[in-house]
Formats: C-alpha cells, sequence, structure tokens
C-alpha cells in the first residue's frame, strides 16, 4: 500500500480529487445565492449542480476515477475499487476542496447576496428520521449509476458516463432540494457550514417541530 504514496500518478489523483470537488462545489453552490434581479429556482439548482458534476467527471475521470464525493468514495472502498489508503486521501482531499471551494465563493460574494451559502437543511416539516431516509436513497441511485455507469463488464452502449452521473445529480436534486436542500455528497454539506460556522442549521428545522409537537 505504501508504494502508492511514492507515485506520481496517486498524488496527481489526490491533486484531482481536491480540484474537482473545489469547482463542484463552487459552482453548486454559487447556483443558490440569493441575487435579487434573478433568485435561485429547483431547476437552476438542480442543473448547476448536475453539470458541474458532469463537466468534472469528464474533465478528472481518468485521473482518479472522479469521486469528488466521500460517499462515493466509500462505496468504492466497499466494492473493492480502491485501496483504503487511497480512499482515506480521497476524503480528506475532498473535504479540504469543498472547504476552499466554499471558503472562496463566499470572499468574493456581496455579503447581502451569500445568504447561507446553500447549507444543508430539513425543511418543509420534515423530520430527522424522513430526512435522513431520503438522504440515503438519494445518494443510492448516484452510487448506483456511477457504478452501472462505469462498469468494464457491460458489453452494450453504454453511452457517456459523464452524461449519465450529471443526470443522476439532477434527478437527485430535483425532489431532494425539498426535504434536505440535496446533499447526496458530505463534502459538499460540510464546507458551507464550516465557513459560517452553523452546524445547527442542519436540524433547526427539525428541533423546531419536535418542540411544537410536544406543546400539542
Amino acid at each position: 500500500m505504501m508504494w502508492e504514496l511514492r507515485s506520481v500518478a496517486f498524488t496527481r489523483a489526490i491533486l484531482a480529487e481536491f480540484l474537482a470537488t473545489l469547482l463542484f462545489v463552487f459552482f453548486g453552490l454559487g447556483s443558490a445565492l440569493n441575487w435579487p434581479a434573478s433568485p435561485p429556482n429547483v431547476l437552476q439548482i438542480s442543473f448547476a449542480f448536475g453539470l458541474a458534476i458532469g463537466t468534472l467527471v469528464q474533465a478528472v475521470g481518468h485521473v482518479s476515477g472522479a469521486h469528488i464525493n466521500p460517499a462515493v468514495t466509500v462505496a468504492c472502498l466497499v466494492g473493492s475499487q480502491v485501496s483504503f489508503l487511497r480512499a482515506i486521501f480521497y476524503v480528506v482531499a475532498q473535504i479540504l476542496g469543498a472547504v476552499t471551494g466554499a471558503a472562496l465563493l463566499h470572499q468574493i460574494t456581496p455579503p447581502h447576496i451569500r445568504g447561507s451559502l446553500a447549507i444543508n437543511r430539513v425543511q418543509n416539516n420534515t423530520t430527522s428520521g424522513q430526512a435522513v431516509a431520503m438522504e440515503i436513497f438519494l445518494t443510492f441511485q448516484l452510487v448506483l449509476c456511477i457504478f452501472a455507469s462505469t462498469d468494464d463488464h457491460r458489453t452494450d452502449n453504454l453511452g457517456s458516463p459523464a452524461l449519465s452521473i450529471g443526470f443522476s445529480v439532477v434527478l437527485g436534486h430535483l425532489i431532494g432540494i425539498y426535504y434536505t436542500g440535496c446533499s447526496m455528497n458530505p463534502a459538499r454539506s460540510f464546507a458551507p457550514a464550516v465557513i459560517l460556522g452553523e452546524f445547527d442549521n442542519h436540524w433547526k428545522d427539525s428541533v423546531r417541530e419536535a418542540s411544537n409537537l410536544q406543546r400539542l
């Protein structure tokens, strides 16, 4: 395993994951900012995240596999597609890249436009359990699409894996935004929370709902 650390290809892969996650978070969160002339909508945000991931899969897939998501890396580790050492470095690079992307977006955006920087929140009276269940389904369909579209054993016409994965992200956002803002990616959720220091926002609505129920 340790020979990987001395490999140029390994270093390039780690840097690719860092840069790709940085760009993914930068453009994804950027699509959800509160510009007064054009407030964000579900379709805009969904396609921004999907186009970002599809573009980046095409750009760095040959370098690192373009995981760009700790959940995908863990799935690949469980599926014996990456080593434990590579998985650890990938996750660290993804988290650092995501935080860097969110920080850059925060710094170049006017304060009154930043809003909550698209922090994932439980919303629309969704309970914590419902939110977790929805995120499991959203992430499952993404991982399933990735494994299916990159399976070397398939002999049928696969088309473009980057396009398929991009549309999988669009699909998840079209429904997931109403429940949790749609994460599907721990690094994407962690980054804006770190920059704003508002980790409690993820569960505010659930706590408020529980308090209301106790009063009834």
